[in-house]
């Protein structure tokens, strides 16, 4: 099941980034230390106690140039849309506003869950402020501190008993999930409506069980798949159309229910900056991941273009060296059929196991052409490495001591990894932890 989705909303300036980097915490996503992409922090993963979630803050939604009552209002609806649970943020310096007055007439539309904060509440004395925003008519509201932390534990509890009833899972274990993703326009439509074709065998459109997602069930040479489709889920109007941070919220939801995720990008176009944030949310999720270039038909080429796309691909999607290419026209289905197999490949891929004795087997080969590191005369030595988890495949490797671990040879033993077994078009991880 995916994780609950909660929205941070208020009009500016009340502390909606800082409650939103409070709550986060300290956490730094693992794109962001690989070269080739940049990341924003509107959306994030964040726990409380034994809850986890994702967090929006809809204070980084830039709606351009439009006045202001109109950014606070765009900015709500997509946190109504996008979420689970609202935390409707206010300033309890400045007391009610006409504009929290606006903002609260939007909240009463939706049917979600919202709980009241009143932010700079620094000191107990100052408790009698919030009193006031009872008039907002959101209950019981809490009072916090941004600045300090104050109060986030009461809220976050609050939060948290908001949150959806878990469902069973959805399909058999058989079945293969997998999504498109990318940017408005590259054709991830267009390639869905491909793949069903006159090939199909079962289709049904069927409501998902997350919001308004719409699942399309599928069956070829008895293989079961579903497919969760993105972009049925886009709404009309300048507020979508107009932020593209939009469609990575889109994606983030099909991205978590997915077992394979393909990141299609415009052969057309070439390759920007939302495509490459829009990627490093699916290797952060642990999915398995393909890219496929569609519009190649457009292309003007010779014999040298694919080489030359794959190898600019590859420069700028570092954090992707596992992932397949394929290239496709979803128009003219050139290449098309050589999706699913690719599909079928790097779910088994995602959800292999290897057995501790060749991985270790693995690890020492791995030591003896590499001597692992020193520092200051310690040096690290591998002492046993197992497998933990699959989807993606996880291994813990004991160490006498994590902190002699430099990234470079974590990258090392990574890379050996995957030669020895074949971890095509998924990621992979490595615990290091002492050996007690």
């Amino acid at each position: 099941m995916p994780k609950p989705v909660v929205a941070i909303v208020g009009r500016p300036n009340v502390g909606k980034s800082t409650i939103f980097n409070r709550i986060v915490g300290e956490r730094v996503s693992i794109v962001e230390d690989i070269p080739g992409v940049t990341r924003d922090r509107i959306y994030s993963a964040a726990d409380w106690l034994t809850h986890e979630f994702n967090i929006i803050d809809t204070g980084g939604i830039d709606i351009g140039d439009e006045p202001y009552l109109d950014q606070i209002r765009a900015q709500a609806e997509i946190a109504i849309q996008e979420s689970d649970v609202i935390i409707f943020l206010t300033n309890g310096r400045e007391g009610v506003t006409a504009a929290d007055e606006q903002v609260a007439k939007m909240l009463y539309k939706t049917k979600k869950p919202v709980v009241l904060a009143i932010n700079k509440i620094d000191n107990p004395d100052m408790r009698p402020m919030i009193y006031d925003f009872y008039s907002l008519g959101f209950g019981e509201p809490f009072p916090i501190s941004g600045s300090h932390g104050l109060g986030l534990g009461d809220l976050l509890d609050a939060v948290a008993k908001s949150f959806p009833e878990e469902d069973e899972e959805e399909y058999p274990e058989n079945v293969i999930k997998f999504s498109l993703i990318g940017r408005p326009n590259v054709g991830k439509s267009s390639l869905v409506n491909s793949f069903l074709g006159d090939d199909r065998v079962i289709v049904s459109d069927v409501a998902g069980t997350t919001r308004d997602a719409i699942d399309t069930q599928y069956e070829y040479e008895d293989q079961p798949y579903v497919i969760i489709d993105t972009a049925g889920m886009r709404k009309k109007g300048k507020v979508y159309e107009s932020t593209e941070k939009y469609s990575v919220l889109r994606a983030l939801k099909a991205i978590e229910r997915s077992d394979v995720v393909l990141v299609v990008l415009n052969g057309e176009e070439g390759i920007q900056e939302q495509d490459k944030k829009i990627a490093g949310y699916a290797h952060e999720a642990g999915k398995a991941i393909i890219i496929v270039v569609n519009k190649w038909d457009k292309v003007v080429k010779d014999e040298k273009t694919m080489n030359k796309t794959t190898k600019l691909i590859r420069d700028h999607f570092l954090f992707l060296d596992y992932a397949p290419i394929i290239f496709v026209s979803a128009v003219t289905k050139q290449r098309v059929h050589s999706v699913l197999p690719v599909i079928n490949r790097v779910s088994e891929n995602h959800a292999m196991r290897v057995t501790s004795s060749i991985l270790n087997e693995v690890i020492e080969d791995a030591v003896a052409r590499n001597p692992a590191p020193s520092d200051k005369g310690r040096r690290l030595r591998i002492y046993y490495a197992t497998q933990v988890a699959i989807k993606p495949p996880t291994f813990v490797v004991f160490v006498n001591e994590p902190e002699i671990m430099h990234f470079s040879y974590e990258r090392f033993l990574e890379n050996r990894i995957r030669e020895a077994f074949d971890f095509e078009g998924t990621p992979i991880r490595l615990i290091i932890r002492a050996r007690t």
